[in-house]
């Protein structure tokens, strides 16, 4: 199983390639240099060259430590937790002893008694303090309270998702009943996939392929209204992804584009991958209509925080509403189970 949270388990130690994780740790760090600035002597007027100082002391050896860490986040995944604490503290420490001896070196910097002891000392205390921000934070968003709240968010699209559905089947019977009954064999395939643990991943391939059974039933509710194009360039279709992340963007397209359209209109489906990342793209005709705004905003709102809980700050929601379509493009992170969960 995959875990939902940036941390693959409640108390271990972050993820170090997670950019929310490093974005917090840069932001944690520069926000302390900054308090200290204002602390050392001096007059308020001279913080920010007491800033850019402390800063440029500073940001050399976090961003090595944070550099190491990435490189090293499997490896110590598999250590005791308080072995990779202290690793982590103690790797800190270091880097901010060699970025004081480099200064030594190149004249930027006194030699003191203590000189070597405080720059240790200094970096050993900002690690720890981050660490206990991180996990703090991990505790707060632990993977009991996000599978909860992710339950929340993924009941709010099932009503719709099943509500359609069955009234595509209804319609159907007395007319077609032999296409009726085939499109309720279909429905409990959607049943069973709306009622999926929202923390079990599934390969793209799957969630395209239930993502055709939900538009096959919508065809036969909408007829010749509703157009379907497919355009899959290259993707990993074994890459795993949460569930319904798909079939919400559609439903979205459809009940929001093309359903308020008397004429219909042409559904596009686009997936591309490159640089590591999963883009996946819906676009529908442009309707503006007023009745519609405030349901497509709670929709949206929805997928927004789904992917905030399943990646954090790593995957984005885009929309482009200029010209003919309104399109929304979400991209994710193209990884592999391995990458998020430790071994």
């Amino acid at each position: 199983m995959v875990s939902i949270s940036q941390n693959p388990l409640p108390n271990a130690l972050p993820d170090w390639r997670n950019f929310g994780t490093v974005l917090r740790v840069l932001l944690g760090a520069n926000l302390v240099l900054a308090l200290a600035a204002l602390l050392l002597p001096g007059e308020l007027a001279g913080w920010p060259e007491r800033y850019v100082l402390l800063a440029a002391w500073g940001e050399p050896p976090l961003l090595a430590t944070l550099g190491i860490l990435a490189l090293l986040r499997d490896v110590l995944w598999r250590l005791v937790l308080w072995q990779g604490r202290v690793f982590t503290v103690g790797l800190a420490g270091l880097t901010a002893l060699l970025q004081y001896h480099l200064w030594l070196w190149l004249g930027l910097a006194d030699s003191t008694a203590w000189g070597s002891a405080q720059a240790a000392l200094y970096g050993i205390v900002l690690a720890a303090a981050l660490l206990h921000y991180l996990e703090l934070r991990a505790r707060a968003h632990s993977p009991a309270i996000a599978e909860a709240r992710l339950m929340a968010l993924n009941a709010r699209i099932r009503p719709h998702f099943l509500f359609n559905a069955i009234n595509a089947a209804l319609s159907l019977i007395r007319a077609q009943p032999k296409q009726a009954e085939n499109a309720l064999e279909t429905i409990s395939g959607l049943f069973r996939a709306a009622l999926r643990d929202p923390t079990d991943w599934l390969p793209l391939s799957e969630e395209i392929a239930l993502c055709r059974q939900y538009l096959e039933l919508e065809k036969l509710r909408l007829g010749e209204r509703l157009q379907v194009e497919w355009d899959i360039h290259s993707v990993p279709l074994d890459a795993p992804i949460p569930p319904l992340m798909l079939q919400p963007l559609v439903e979205n397209a459809i009940f929001h584009g093309i359903e308020p359209a008397n004429e219909g209109g042409t559904l596009r489906i686009m997936f591309s991958a490159s640089n590591d990342e999963l883009t996946i793209e819906v676009a529908n005709p442009n309707c503006s209509a007023p009745r519609q705004a405030r349901g497509n905003q709670m929709a949206l709102a929805n997928i927004r925080e789904r992917l905030a809980l399943y990646y954090d700050l790593e995957a984005r929601l885009e929309i482009d509403q200029t010209g003919p379509l309104y399109r929304i493009r979400i991209v994710l992170p193209c990884t592999t189970k391995k990458d998020r969960s430790p071994s």
